[in-house]
């Protein structure tokens, strides 16, 4: 494992997503105190979710200036607009409709409702992502993954063939091994632009994913092994997913 990479492990799955949580207000304070804006990648599933809510319950939440924030998917289920499944409802549920963003800076996946065919909806949020940037890929400040068991990052699943794609910031995902079988999703070289990247994972369901991605697998096989941010790559995992990484790999702090 690099320098560059810290495993933390916490308690339990509230422990977890708390703990990311006052994480997250207290770099994002930060970053704003030295720039005008902090690009932020948020991502699904019931980890990542919690991490938002727990962002959501902390006294210290508004202590970030919100009209700074833009917001962005690193994937996105092939849904109508509102639809539960959606990760941006389900964040819109969690945090963002009570918090005091500005409209122009949230970027959600374009929608069935928005679009009939989904690499029109590809080609789209490419562009957008292109407008907010002057190099090859984006760069993100934070970038928040979740891992599957079977190692998946956002909808890059192992021996598909979107975690092979470089040539391109956004794929339509078609017959994803995990329900929805049509999605979109950023790609590796645009995940790996963020200057941060925080992987947050919980359940003993984890564990074997995260052991083989820290002892150097293909990320053809296992994805998350090919992540690796800018500055910092931190998985934030509760004991459970933590069974198979060797002791000295676990850092005290952040």
């Amino acid at each position: 494992m690099t320098a560059a990479r810290r495993v933390l492990v916490y308690a339990d799955k509230q422990a977890l997503s708390d703990a990311v949580a006052t994480r997250f207000i207290s770099k994002v304070t930060e970053l704003l105190a030295t720039q005008p804006q902090v690009n932020v990648v948020l991502t699904g599933g019931s980890v990542g979710i919690a991490v938002l809510a727990s962002i959501n319950a902390s006294a210290e939440r508004d202590t970030i200036d919100w009209s700074r924030v833009v917001l962005w998917w690193g994937d996105e289920r092939w849904a109508a607009d509102g639809d539960a499944d959606r990760n941006d409802q389900q964040a819109r549920d969690a945090l963002l409709d009570s918090v005091g963003l500005v409209d122009e800076n949230v970027h959600p996946f374009p929608s069935s409702d928005d679009l009939d065919l989904l690499d029109d909806a590809a080609v789209l949020y490419s562009d957008e992502l292109a407008a907010a940037t002057d190099s090859a890929y984006p760069r993100f400040d934070i970038t928040f993954l979740g891992v599957g068991p079977d190692g998946h990052i956002a909808s890059l699943f192992p021996d598909y063939p979107g975690i092979q794609v470089t040539d391109a910031t956004v794929i339509p995902v078609r017959n994803s091994p995990k329900p929805p079988p049509e999605r979109l999703s950023l790609t590796l070289p645009v995940i790996n632009s963020s200057d941060r990247v925080w992987l947050v994972l919980a359940g003993a369901d984890k564990a074997s994913a995260l052991g083989l991605a820290l002892a150097g697998a293909s990320h053809l096989e296992v994805p998350v092994a090919g992540v690796e941010g800018r500055r910092r790559t931190v998985f934030f995992v509760d004991q459970d997913a933590a069974a198979e990484v060797p002791a000295e790999l676990i850092a005290d702090e952040y």
